[in-house]
């Protein structure tokens, strides 16, 4: 009785700061090369001659198979629990799979199937939920989360500045040579910060509630009668779209629109990056509910509109504001994804048997989302005239602009309208224990 006592106080009260960075660190191997996939595999494709339509076909079936991995693994963890296992198994599979996605197909030798299928059940199996109960904790791991999916990103774009600065690319070799580089050092410095969190993290509990009342697995129908499941997953889905659109085509935007120079396709995404990661550690401070959820959200939302409309009519004289543009691009992904996420587990409340189909089906929705929307814009990328080289004032909207400027702001403003009208119930919502800014 005493253990059982001892445990529904660490699930209900907040979380110290050791157990919110060990979780946060768990993410980075899922992070760093999910931020590789998105913003250098169209890139790699182009390189090596795939037209931008085919280019896209391969990212969609990843995504396709990311996607419907995820129902699968989530419905396994809803049924037999231990996050940490799955956790390990999974970045096992990214580990080995990934290093073979810029081409040399070792896993297609050793187990004779497809290194981009096998990738994506290790994204499915990486994601670990339900640590805690106290909803203001629960923000503070996305937000820390968050805080080191920026510092992956960073980490990412030093290591490829670092390889195109000391490599040539002459051939297609060289340049298979250059991204594989980028990933084995992306492996490996993912791979040291989720043994941290296997080591560091208590194993969370799905199955045993408060006061020891066993939680049974909560059957799909339950959710999907709930209107605030549907809320939920239409903001989450364009969120997403607004973080991975943009982000795919951030490089091609800065190098083929703005003809700015290629450091600045490294450049750019650092201060996105910096930006994020320093909104992600603030906003652990904050005592969350869920009026501030929606607040800090719209905010978000209505300066990615901003920021979008500046993107799509910025003529390539004026470049130099890209960089000032970034600061609130950045701001704006990090005010909505750390609150975009936590609406998660707002609707899961302490309903831990279905957690894990909760988080899995909105990841679906977002796998497929994401693919489609970079399928159809890449469909009509060949087809986009490359008016913009011949003016420097002229501002043509080709796709790239389409798909960095006028998506995103779109699915922003959709969101903040959707988020209007939620309303969400934050118990347990208390400040942590101690300050991560101390």
């Amino acid at each position: 009785m005493g253990n059982s006592i001892e445990d529904d106080d660490f699930f209900t009260k907040p979380l110290g700061r050791r157990s919110v960075i060990y979780y946060g660190m768990g993410h980075m191997l899922n992070d760093i090369t999910a931020a590789c996939w998105f913003t250098y595999l169209l890139l790699f494709l182009s390189d090596i001659g795939l037209s931008p339509r085919d280019a896209a076909m391969v990212m969609l079936s990843g995504q396709i198979a990311d996607g419907f991995t995820i129902i699968f693994a989530r419905e396994l963890i809803d049924r037999f629990g231990h996050f940490k296992i799955w956790h390990a198994a999974g970045s096992v599979l990214v580990a080995v799979s990934f290093s073979s996605v810029f081409g040399g197909c070792v896993p297609c030798k050793i187990f004779g199937t497809s290194s981009s299928l096998l990738q994506t059940v290790g994204y499915s199996l990486s994601m670990v939920n339900c640590i805690t109960l106290n909803s203001t904790s629960r923000v503070v791991l996305t937000s820390c989360r968050n805080a080191f999916t920026m510092v992956a990103n960073l980490s990412l774009y030093a290591v490829a500045l670092i390889v195109f600065g000391v490599t040539a690319a002459n051939t297609q070799a060289d340049v298979e040579n250059q991204y594989r580089w980028i990933a084995y050092s992306s492996i490996f410095f993912g791979c040291c910060f989720v043994v941290i969190f296997l080591l560091g993290t208590k194993e969370p509990r799905s199955k045993v509630g408060l006061q020891g009342n066993f939680h049974a697995r909560i059957a799909w129908s339950y959710w999907f009668k709930r209107v605030l499941y549907y809320e939920v997953a239409l903001v989450y889905v364009l969120t997403r779209l607004v973080v991975n659109v943009s982000q795919a085509y951030l490089a091609f935007y800065v190098i083929n629109d703005l003809r700015m120079a290629q450091s600045a396709k490294a450049l750019v995404p650092a201060i996105i990056y910096t930006c994020s990661f320093i909104v992600s550690v603030v906003l652990q401070e904050v005592a969350w509910t869920g009026q501030r959820l929606k607040a800090y959200y719209s905010a978000g939302g209505i300066i990615w509109i901003f920021s979008g409309a500046a993107i799509l009519f910025l003529p390539r004289s004026m470049s130099a504001f890209m960089y000032i543009i970034s600061i609130f691009i950045g701001v704006a992904n990090a005010l909505m994804m750390v609150t975009g996420v936590s609406m998660q587990n707002v609707l899961i409340g302490e309903n831990l048997g279905g957690c894990a189909f909760v988080c899995g089906s909105l990841s679906f929705l977002d796998k497929i989302s994401c693919g489609i929307a970079l399928y159809v814009l890449q469909s009509f990328q060949s087809s986009s005239p490359d008016l913009q080289r011949t003016n420097p004032i002229h501002v043509y909207i080709s796709v790239t602009r389409f798909g960095l400027g006028l998506l995103p702001s779109f699915c922003a403003l959709v969101g903040v309208a959707v988020t209007y009208s939620m309303k969400l119930h934050t118990p347990f919502s208390k400040p942590i224990m101690e300050p991560l800014l101390e």
